[in-house]
């Protein structure tokens, strides 16, 4: 099938977010946790998070342009610290209904039944039901010109990850925490590994690590 830049535009507006949404691939999971000032607690999944740096430790995430209210973006700007939490294959249906529109006074860790707690003095809440929990100090915030979508970049302060679950050179086996990707707007996957290769170098050909030794 082709399809050309006049097709695309003609597409009905959700036809065409769901194949958009779908055509970068698989995508990761996450639970952004949030409070304002006010310690009103926020809850909203996100599959735009990415890795930014390690020296700093940055990630970074597009939420959606600031013209209706963002509750995450707001309690954000407003206090400086946020959590990331990877979704797993027991919260799934949760982690999704927080893509639903409830009133700011409304946490969402309540009416999706998920539980929120506070990690060695980190002001904002993370997922107790997530194995992978991640702090984050807000370090800029740009508004991208091309769509008006809002470019958040953090740096990791704190990182909570179930027992053995970190490989002795740093790797995080993520399917022995049961994370999920997801992919378009809706669709949610486990995976499998394929295995893991060595760091590439010209003219030597690619090898699988012995994960065995």
């Amino acid at each position: 099938m082709y399809f050309s830049q006049h097709d695309i535009q003609q597409f009905d507006d959700r036809y065409r977010a769901l194949m958009i949404n779908s055509l970068s691939g698989f995508k990761s999971a996450n639970l952004i946790g949030t409070a304002d000032e006010d310690g009103n607690e926020n809850l909203a999944i996100v599959s735009s998070v990415f890795h930014l740096g390690a020296n700093p430790p940055l990630m970074g995430m597009i939420i959606r342009p600031n013209s209706v209210p963002r509750h995450t973006l707001e309690n954000i700007l407003q206090t400086q610290f946020y959590t990331i939490n990877h979704v797993n294959t027991d919260i799934v249906v949760s982690a999704h209904q927080t893509s639903a529109r409830y009133d700011k006074t409304q946490s969402e860790f309540d009416a999706v039944k998920l539980t929120s707690q506070y990690l060695n003095d980190f002001s904002a809440p993370y997922v107790q039901q997530s194995r992978v929990k991640i702090g984050l100090a807000l370090r800029c915030v740009q508004t991208l010109e091309i769509n008006k979508t809002e470019l958040v970049v953090g740096e990791i302060i704190d990182v909570h990850i179930e027992c053995d679950s970190i490989c002795a050179d740093g790797f995080v086996d993520l399917e022995k925490m049961g994370t999920v990707a997801v992919s378009g707007l809706d669709s949610y996957h486990s995976t499998k590994p394929l295995g893991r290769l060595k760091y590439a170098k010209p003219f030597e050909p690619p090898q699988f690590i012995d994960l065995e030794n």
